[in-house]
């Protein structure tokens, strides 16, 4: 398999919006209720995606021509990171972290922050990230981690 990660464009819109939906509906309803699972979808149509596309900066993954995975940084805090349920555990998230982590240095950006899932958390913590707080949004919780971008040379 390999992955090429790249900027997104405004006509990655809909199959962003496809992976993360798919994500959240099958990857998550063991951490959250169909309520929260719901609230969060509708942040996610290919509209509300084109509009953070203009906002942040969104990288995909794609293998062969299908796009597989999105993550985006949006100045220090790492948001919108999501895999298809068929690829995850192949290292596409990874991946994408790296070029997050990369873009990040490019901008001398000391630390990152993202606010994690409870399905996403181990993800993260092999990745470095140290778990600094919970946050919650009612009945939604979600874990607040950190890295610091060791220097790399």
């Amino acid at each position: 398999m390999e992955c090429k990660i790249r900027p997104a464009l405004d006509d990655d819109a809909a199959a962003i919006s496809a992976v993360i939906l798919r994500a959240l509906r099958e990857t998550n309803p063991k951490d959250y209720t169909d309520e929260i699972i719901g609230r969060v979808e509708r942040s996610f149509s290919p509209g509300a995606v084109r509009k953070l596309i203009g906002k942040r900066t969104v990288f995909v993954a794609i293998i062969g021509s299908r796009l597989v995975g999105t993550a985006s940084l949006d100045g220090s805090v790492v948001r919108t990171v999501f895999v298809a349920p068929d690829v995850q555990a192949q290292g596409v998230g990874k991946l994408l972290m790296a070029q997050i982590e990369r873009t990040a240095r490019e901008r001398n950006i000391p630390a990152l922050t993202v606010p994690s899932s409870v399905t996403a958390e181990t993800f993260y913590a092999r990745l470095g990230f140290n778990a600094v707080r919970d946050s919650y949004y009612g009945d939604e919780r979600t874990i607040i981690m950190e890295r610091v971008l060791d220097d790399p040379c």
